[in-house]
């Protein structure tokens, strides 16, 4: 019986994979993606069929937006069917970001959808993204029993697979650019790809795929800081605003000053969302542990546990989108959906 090779979709948006230095100022500057496959003959070499598309135009992943996200989706759910898995070539910068969207817009989700790109271009000598473009490739396109052995959205980079909403970029110039604090790998690659399948999302039931393309922007982002002064008002008063995401001290801390719980607790009352994540990349939220975070509690202020701020904002945009009842979309921050926090360790 002749094996048939599975079927990969590699999808360029842009980023520093494939980059060129402009001959004039040396900065780095977008190449065609047809010179891409030129650098990589490896892949040649790979038991799979692979077909390769690039946006037009390409986008520098600074540029990242909602649309973007739902071109990326659209293009996986259009060509579900036809492929087996699906690698995208993308900046790191906002990396983080895209992973988290595609995990929720993506319902259902039973094949590999796995990330990557690379801290140097692939033209230049020491590049990373030669190694990442091939063996995610190779794990997107591995089976086990028929199915895929890692049916999620995920970033590999530098020797790791990660659950995609679960990470962070964490270095702009080491190889190893990203993190992932609070879930273990999937995956960790040397000389063999080792799977660690107890941590990997597991299908119960063969379903199709759906596609979540309503997104909710309408939310903002305030960092605690010390000395911060009460500019949060303007923040908090912003017409339209639903949701905000406060990025706390360790475990949950704010400053207990009646100018700043008297904020939270009016937006509260005029039905804004308040999520609470600590700024600590390795941190978890306990809220009630210490005093300057039970007021927050006690206010309605909801516990994002162990999620990423990045996870948290695409959620939020999520399930905004997808739940006219504010009641429902407070019910399920605190709760995993796909695998992105942890209520208890």
């Amino acid at each position: 019986m002749v094996k048939t090779p599975t079927s990969i979709l590699l999808i360029y948006t842009g980023g520093t994979i494939g980059m060129v230095q402009d001959p004039e100022n040396g900065s780095l500057m977008p190449m065609d993606f047809e010179n891409i496959l030129i650098q990589l003959p490896e892949l040649k070499r790979l038991d799979c069929c692979i077909t390769a598309l690039s946006f037009d135009p390409i986008i520098d992943s600074s540029n990242m937006t909602i649309d973007t996200w739902i071109k990326i989706s659209e293009l996986i759910y259009k060509n579900y069917n036809a492929f087996d898995g699906f690698v995208i070539l993308h900046g790191t910068d906002t990396m983080s970001f895209t992973a988290s969207a595609l995990s929720f817009m993506l319902d259902d989700l039973q094949k590999p959808v796995i990330l990557t790109g690379a801290q140097l271009p692939l033209g230049m000598l020491r590049t990373d993204g030669k190694e990442n473009i091939i063996t995610a490739i190779e794990i997107a396109s591995a089976k086990l029993k028929g199915k895929a052995i890692v049916p999620e959205v995920c970033i590999y980079f530098e020797n790791n697979l990660f659950r995609g909403n679960r990470t962070t970029k964490h270095y702009s110039e080491k190889f190893n650019a990203f993190k992932s604090h609070h879930y273990p790998a999937l995956a960790e690659i040397g000389v063999n790809i080792n799977y660690n399948t107890q941590f990997i999302h597991q299908i119960d039931e063969p379903l199709p795929l759906k596609l979540s393309t309503k997104m909710d922007n309408r939310i903002a982002l305030v960092k605690i800081f010390p000395g911060m002064k009460n500019f949060i008002n303007s923040v908090l008063e912003s017409k339209e605003l639903k949701a905000v995401i406060v990025e706390t001290y360790g475990t949950g801390n704010a400053p207990t000053h009646n100018w700043f719980l008297d904020s939270i607790d009016s937006a509260i009352k005029r039905g804004i969302i308040i999520v609470n994540v600590s700024q600590c990349p390795g941190g978890r939220v306990e809220m009630g542990k210490y005093e300057t975070s039970l007021d927050m509690l006690n206010k309605g202020v909801l516990n994002g546990y162990d999620i990423t701020t990045e996870a948290a904002l695409t959620k939020l945009m999520y399930l905004l989108g997808r739940y006219d009842d504010l009641e429902e979309v407070k019910y399920w921050i605190p709760r995993s959906i796909r695998g992105e926090l942890s209520m208890s360790c």
